[in-house]
Formats: C-alpha cells, sequence, structure tokens
C-alpha cells in the first residue's frame, strides 16, 4: 500500500550523474542517496544502463536519482549505452557532471555543453577530493567532494536541492477549473488494462488534484453514469471520463456540463494541448499506406482490446475508410527521426516527465509531422473536440461537422 501512495516518479524531479567513464559516478550516487544503489568497479563502464533511485531531498522534497553510463563508452554497445544516457538529459531537472582529478578541460567543456545547451541547471562535481594536497574553494556552479570519504557531501546535497527550489511554479491538473464545494465526475471503465485493485495512474492524480481544490469527486463506471448524475442534487461542475468510452459519456451528460477526459487534461498539464489538438485533424486527410507511429510513454503487457495496438487503429480506418500503416513505440523508445510518419498519436504521457513529453513534440514540431494524443484523437472521432475543450481559452479549435 505504501508504493502505491508513493509521489509518481513522472512528478519527482529528476537529478542525473553524467561524467566520463570512472569519473566515480556510481560511487557518487551511493554516497548522495546513502545506499549501494550502483555498481562500483575499476573496470570502465561498469554502469551499462541507468540506475534510478527514488528519495526525498529536503527541502527539495521527492527526487528521482539517475547514475549514467558514462558518455565517452566505446564500440557499437557503447554508443547504445550513450544515447541511453542522452535521453536521460531530456527529462533532467539537475545535472550533475563529474569530474575527476585526472579529467582534461576538454572533458570538462564537453560535459558543460550537454547541460547549457538544454538550459538544464548543473553543477559541476569534482569527485576524488581526497587525492589533493589543497582542495579549492566552492564556487556558485562547483564543488570539490570525495565519495571514499564522504567529504562534502552533505554540502552537495544541500547545492543540488538549492538549485531548482521555487524556480517553478506548481502547475495543476484540474483544481484551476474548479471552486471549493463544485462537484466533479469522474468515468472510469474497469477494464483488461485496469491495473487490478488500484486505479490507472491519471485517475489517481486527477481524483488528488480534485481534493486539493476543495472539491468533490463522483466516480463511477460509464455504465452507472446515468444513475450517478440523476442523483446529484446538482449538475456537476465538471465530467471527465476515460477517453475510450467518450462517444457514449458524451450521449449522456448535459450539453450544459462541461465534459473533458482524463488524456487531454493531460496533454494541457504537461505538453502543448494547442500544438496536439490541430494535429488531430490530419487524420482527416489520411491515405492508404500512410504511416501513423503510435507511441505509449508507459511499458505494459499488451491485451486483447489494448487502445493503442488495437483500438485506436480499428477507429482510425473506420474513421478515413482507408488503410494506413500503424507503428508502436512505448517507454523511452521514441525516434529521433519522425519525419517517415504523416501523424503521430501519443497517449497522455502520464509516467513521462513533462520536459520529455515536450522535447518529443518539439521533436515533430521541428521536422513538420503533426502530433496528436489519444483522448483529442477520439474526441474529434467522435465529433466532439470542440465540445471537450471548451474550458480551456487557450485553446481555438477548427469547427467540426
Amino acid at each position: 500500500m505504501a508504493q502505491m501512495n508513493e509521489t509518481p516518479s513522472g512528478e519527482r524531479t529528476h537529478i542525473a550523474f553524467f561524467g566520463k567513464r570512472n569519473a566515480g559516478k556510481s560511487s557518487l550516487m551511493n554516497a548522495f542517496t546513502g545506499q549501494q544503489i550502483a555498481i562500483v568497479s575499476d573496470y570502465k563502464g561498469t554502469t551499462t544502463d541507468p540506475v534510478q533511485k527514488a528519495m526525498e531531498l529536503l527541502p527539495l522534497g521527492p527526487v528521482l536519482v539517475i547514475d549514467t553510463p558514462g558518455l565517452d563508452d566505446i564500440g557499437e554497445l557503447g554508443a547504445k549505452r550513450i544515447e541511453a544516457a542522452e535521453r536521460i538529459l531530456r527529462k533532467t531537472d539537475i545535472a550533475l557532471l563529474i569530474a575527476d582529478n585526472t579529467g582534461t578541460d576538454e572533458d570538462l567543456r564537453e560535459l558543460l555543453n550537454l547541460a547549457s545547451v538544454r538550459g538544464i541547471p548543473y553543477i559541476i562535481v569534482h569527485n576524488k577530493s581526497d587525492l589533493l594536497d589543497a582542495v579549492p574553494a566552492e564556487t556558485e556552479h562547483e564543488i570539490w567532494v570525495s565519495a571514499l570519504t564522504g567529504a562534502n557531501i552533505t554540502r552537495l546535497k544541500e547545492k543540488t536541492a538549492a538549485l531548482i527550489k521555487g524556480a517553478e511554479d506548481e502547475k495543476k491538473l484540474i483544481r484551476d477549473l474548479l471552486d471549493p464545494g463544485d462537484v466533479c465526475v469522474l468515468v472510469v471503465p474497469i477494464d483488461k488494462a485496469a491495473p487490478k485493485g488500484r486505479l490507472i495512474l491519471p485517475q489517481q492524480q486527477t481524483i488528488r488534484d480534485v481534493l486539493e481544490g476543495g472539491a468533490s469527486a463522483h466516480i463511477c463506471r460509464e455504465s452507472e453514469l446515468a444513475d450517478t448524475l440523476s442523483k446529484l442534487a446538482r449538475e456537476p461542475r465538471l465530467v471527465v471520463t476515460d477517453s475510450q468510452v467518450f462517444g457514449a459519456v458524451s450521449r449522456i451528460v448535459p450539453e450544459s456540463v462541461p465534459l473533458t477526459s482524463f488524456s487531454i487534461l493531460m496533454a494541457r498539464y504537461k505538453g502543448d494541448l494547442g500544438a496536439v489538438c490541430r494535429g488531430a485533424f490530419t487524420i482527416d486527410s489520411i491515405k492508404d499506406g500512410d504511416r501513423i507511429l503510435i507511441s505509449e510513454g508507459c511499458t505494459h503487457h499488451r491485451q486483447c482490446g489494448d487502445i493503442g495496438t488495437e483500438k485506436l487503429p480499428a477507429w482510425i480506418r473506420k474513421h478515413t475508410g482507408v488503410c494506413p500503416q500503424f507503428e508502436f513505440t512505448s517507454g523511452t523508445e521514441f525516434p529521433k527521426d519522425v519525419t517517415p510518419y504523416r501523424l503521430v498519436v501519443h497517449c497522455g504521457g502520464c509516467t513521462l516527465r513533462e520536459k520529455e513529453m515536450k522535447w518529443r513534440i518539439g521533436t515533430c514540431a521541428s521536422q513538420g509531422v503533426p502530433i496528436t494524443n489519444y483522448g483529442i484523437l477520439i474526441a474529434h472521432l467522435n465529433g466532439i473536440l470542440a465540445r471537450a475543450t471548451e474550458m480551456f481559452p487557450e485553446v481555438l479549435t477548427r469547427s467540426e461537422t
């Protein structure tokens, strides 16, 4: 039960260790977390995949600490490891750039470039200070530590926490759409994709945000929605539904009641709602043989009736009357080159960092490929996108027929 109540990894501040092989990244991560998380060895390239640990870093709060493979790895396998480290950069909030006493100025310049070109706050961490006769004084962006002796590790954690604290305003998932005392109805189908014994992440997060806003949430399946609405003393301020039952729910909910989906809320929370709304209309011009990428941020066992691999392709074929080619990615897999695709359809991204979701949207925009979102596309396919986004004034949705 405790694990179910933990802050999701996508909502934690991501702190990542970057550097060359044998710079001491893994030793420093172990010292930073106070646990033996990463394997430490004198052999170069011991860390072959990113290693992560969730922890609390006060006063910053819940964080995810990530150790990455060396950025100077070699060979074909080494190139894949470097690519994995670069993927971590897309979701990093604070970069700890690890240098040791054997490093060169050129090594340091390469590390600085990694952070600066992406606008990531960073600290240059000089490890192995125990080997120095005199330890230089700490500066704004540099600190000298020793993972072996623990020297200055506490100060490094304090410096890291201070680097981002208060830098960003708290974003709201739904509570800015509600007033204290409002009633919100959440429609939650129970199907094979729903983890047994719990709700999926966007539903959990929406319930929490409704409560944070002092409103109340009534939760039901689509089969009980009409009965639930009839028993309320007044119309709800908002109905939020799982996208898969958008069509059925829209026919039950009165036009006077605003309606949207969990996926659309996530698109506003973590991405660019306007861009993914515009992308939905691309589906109307899809032709036979066009390639469509359907991408999910999480990885899960695909079951019969899976929304990404089965339901969406079927709905798209029915709507367009043509047979596009569908390709699928999940988890950290997302192509750097999306130009082969006519359209990218992405999930809500509840497990992804906002930085990662915006990188994916930006990648599509820079290459001229439209991108949309599960819930937004499904609303358009049902002819209700304008209704599903009417409470968001920043979105100008084209009229639908």
